[in-house]
């Protein structure tokens, strides 16, 4: 995943609106009027946010009749955890590693 997908995914992931339409997602495949209802906003602002969550690669739409129902792509979502996961146990490393000059830190010409 390279940097330009990868700030579109957190941007994605950036709005309670969309957070919810994932977590319905995750449950049913929805289309946009359902997603509607369950989210309370209209159909023309689920339909923006699907948009992003598409460009992101989130999710896609498989069209079924009239409508299109909207999928999650739970790798993007795996690869999202598994990094996260890699950066919390940076912050785990070793503590012995911290600045030789941890009380010079934050004053202002001081660099470690």
């Amino acid at each position: 995943m390279n940097n330009d997908n990868q700030t579109k995914l957190h941007k994605a992931l950036a709005d309670n609106n969309r957070l919810k339409i994932l977590e319905l997602l995750l449950e049913n495949n929805y289309c946009v009027g359902a997603l509607s209802k369950h989210v309370g906003v209209s159909k023309a602002a689920i339909s923006q946010h699907l948009k992003i969550l598409r460009e992101a690669g989130l999710v896609w739409g498989e069209k079924r009749g009239y409508f299109t129902h909207y999928i999650v792509n739970t790798d993007i979502l795996t690869k999202l955890a598994q990094q996260l996961i890699k950066l919390s146990e940076i912050s785990q490393q070793d503590k012995s590693t911290k600045c030789k000059h941890q009380q010079n830190c934050h004053k202002k010409d001081n660099e470690c």
